[in-house]
C-alpha cells in the first residue's frame, strides 16, 4: 500500500498516547485495577506505552498483557484455528481489573470481538474498556472505543497504515489506497 497522506507523526502520536492515558486514568480513578492488553501485532507496544505514561504520571505500573486473536476470529475455518498456536499471555489475575484491550486501528469491530473473546477465554474480568490510536468508522459490529487517539473518516477503498518505532522503523499514521 502506497501512503497517500500522514495524519500523525511520531510527535503527534505521542502526544495523542499522553492525552490517552490522561483519559484511562481519569475514567478509572487512578491506575490501580487496571491491565492494559495489546492486540498483537501494533497494540502490544501501544499498550506498553500507555503503561509507561501510566507510571510516569502516577507512579504506579500496570500489569500489560498481549492477545493473539487468531484463534477468535470469525472468518477462519476450524482447522485454520486449530493450527495457530495460543499467543495469548496476561500477567495478572484479571477477575477482579478492568481490562483495557489495546488496538492500533479500529474498523469492522471484528478484532475487538475476538480481543474480548480471548479475554473471556482466561477469566470474567470485572470490565472490560477498548483503546485505540485510530478509529476509522466503518463498523459491521455494535462496538464502540472507550478511548480514541483520533477519529479519521475514511472511505472503504482506503486503509489506515499505523506504524511503530517497534515495529516498522518509524512512528506514524498514514491513510493509503488499497
Amino acid at each position: 500500500m502506497t501512503p497517500k497522506a500522514q495524519i500523525m507523526d511520531v510527535a503527534t502520536v505521542r502526544r495523542t498516547l499522553a492525552r490517552m492515558t490522561h483519559e484511562i486514568i481519569e475514567r478509572n480513578n487512578g491506575a490501580e485495577g487496571v491491565c492494559l492488553v495489546g492486540v498483537k501485532t501494533r497494540g502490544i507496544p501501544l499498550a506498553e506505552t500507555l503503561a509507561e505514561n501510566i507510571e510516569r504520571f502516577e507512579g504506579r505500573r500496570v500489569p500489560v498483557g498481549r492477545l493473539d486473536i487468531t484463534r477468535h476470529r470469525d472468518d477462519l475455518t476450524e482447522e485454520e484455528k486449530r493450527s495457530v498456536a495460543a499467543a495469548c499471555h496476561i500477567p495478572c489475575d484479571i477477575r477482579e481489573k478492568t481490562v483495557i484491550i489495546v488496538d492500533d486501528v479500529l474498523y469492522t469491530g471484528r478484532t475487538a470481538r475476538a480481543a474480548m473473546e480471548a479475554v473471556f477465554s482466561v477469566a470474567r474480568p470485572k470490565a472490560i474498556q477498548l483503546a485505540v490510536l485510530v478509529d476509522r468508522g466503518h463498523r459491521e459490529l455494535p462496538i464502540r472505543p472507550d478511548f480514541v487517539g483520533k477519529n479519521v473518516p475514511t472511505a472503504q477503498s482506503e486503509a489506515v497504515s499505523v506504524r511503530l518505532e517497534a515495529c516498522d522503523g518509524e512512528t506514524a499514521v498514514y491513510i493509503c489506497d488499497r
